[in-house]
């Protein structure tokens, strides 16, 4: 019985060593885990919650009808819109929103996260397929162009587009000449249309309008006075350049109106702009040389086209100008309009208000 107590003492000593061992092993291991645990949980944070890089601008991403989770992922992967396919789908599957995605439209520029274009795609978070358009007179073809492609509308056969293909449908393009584009009657206004137009739907929206506006009385107005159509828009397109608001536009055609009955050139500074692309209030001296049809300093009538887009008072003005005996106007830096009967008169007006 004396002995016992030793015996069991020795063991516990001589086992003191495994034990330590045992817990520093068990430690070590733990240790390791909670590093790796920590090391995948900041990877797994870096490929979540990081968006790949800065996306500028619209960045629109398709969902069709049907696809799933593994489809959408390897595509947004490819579309450099998340860093992996594979732990997208890990935070689907995690969050329980597989079955929640759903088709259309997205715009995921601006560098999302994978929680946020998840966000997006499930909740239907979609792009209204409408864009508002508006369009102010005396916008050139050029400009109307640009503000389509700017809101991401189809405008690459604006520019191109003839009336002759348009001629049969519309009337009103049918006394324009061989060869004439849309110059004049893509009608100023506010419009909308679907981000999925082509050029050719959103013609027809401006040209239906175009025939709306232009009504059958303004067109017998026209015929009555053995007019073309295309003439009074060109003179329209001038007249809206030119006048100062619309309250000036039925003088100011009254004068180009008597300078085309006596012969006399319209010299219109509007239409140097037109062809120098300037918007000079009054055009150099060396542009005034330049040779063009558009030059209404070099050449007398009217010129070959519209140079500019005009809105429903410049037309009516081009149709029912003032009449007067006037032959000339000038803008000062600040006041109306002045307008004078000859030439004198309007080198006196020059000198008194453009000092």
């Amino acid at each position: 019985m004396s002995d016992e107590p030793v015996l069991i003492e020795n063991s516990i000593v001589e086992n003191q060593p495994q034990r330590r061992r045992f817990f520093f092993i068990i430690s070590g291991i733990l240790g390791l885990l909670i590093v790796a645990l920590a090391v995948f949980g900041v990877f797994a944070w870096w490929q979540i919650a990081c968006p790949p890089g800065i996306q500028a601008g619209e960045k629109i991403f398709l969902v069709e009808k049907g696809q799933g989770v593994k489809e959408i992922a390897v595509r947004l992967e490819a579309a450099e819109l998340i860093k992996s396919a594979w732990w997208f789908g890990v935070y689907i599957w995690f969050s329980g929103k597989e079955t929640n995605l759903q088709a259309g439209k997205y715009d995921l520029g601006g560098g999302l996260t994978v929680p946020e274009i998840a966000s997006l795609i499930t909740g239907g978070q979609v792009i209204k397929n409408e864009v508002q358009a508006t369009l102010p007179e005396g916008f050139t073809l050029a400009q109307i162009s640009e503000r389509l492609k700017s809101l991401g509308l189809a405008t690459e056969e604006i520019d191109q587009e003839a009336t002759a293909n348009y001629q049969v449908q519309y009337k009103f393009l049918s006394d324009a000449p061989a060869g004439a584009g849309l110059e004049g009657f893509l009608f100023p206004d506010t419009y909308i249309f679907d981000r999925d137009d082509k050029a050719s739907a959103i013609i027809k929206k401006f040209l239906d309008n175009f025939d709306k506006k232009l009504t059958p009385d303004l067109r017998e107005q026209i015929s009555r006075q053995s007019k073309k159509i295309y003439d009074i828009i060109i003179l329209a397109s001038i007249v809206q350049q030119e006048a100062i608001g619309e309250e000036d536009m039925p003088l100011v055609a009254g004068v180009f109106a008597n300078r085309l009955r006596i012969g006399m050139a319209l010299e219109s500074d509007a239409t140097i702009n037109y062809v120098t692309g300037k918007k000079e209030r009054q055009p150099l001296y060396e542009d005034l040389k330049i040779k063009s049809p558009y030059n209404t300093y070099l050449n007398s009538g009217l010129p070959p086209g519209p140079i500019a887009n005009p809105g429903l008072a410049a037309i009516k003005a081009a149709i029912s100008p003032a009449t007067t005996d006037y032959l000339f106007f000038l803008h000062p830096l600040d006041g109306a309009t002045v307008f004078s009967k000859t030439l004198s008169e309007h080198n006196q007006n020059k000198a008194k208000y453009l000092k």
